[in-house]
């Protein structure tokens, strides 16, 4: 999937495959989203937006499930959980 660079809030790249109706997006932690089920008025919105963070945050974070396919762990852990953690 050829991913679009853009600097908008928290969104580093965006990037669409049509066939599968995919939204990837990278941001800026590093960590990579994907969206199925996206149209490709979504996406079209989405690359030609002033204000790509906002539209992404009220029209994709909000209405679509993301599924995590790289980059850093989930804000709410922090990485010395795993020292601690119980076996």
């Amino acid at each position: 999937m050829e991913m679009k660079k853009i600097n908008s809030g928290r969104l580093r790249a965006i990037g669409y495959d049509a066939r599968a109706r995919m939204l990837q997006v990278q941001l800026d932690d590093g960590s990579t989203l994907q969206y199925g089920g996206v149209g490709e008025d979504v996406w079209r919105r989405l690359r030609n937006s002033g204000a790509a963070w906002s539209f992404y945050r009220d029209n994709v974070e909000e209405e679509f499930t993301a599924k995590r396919v790289s980059g850093s762990a989930p804000a709410a852990m922090n990485p010395l959980d795993d020292l601690f953690r119980k076996p």
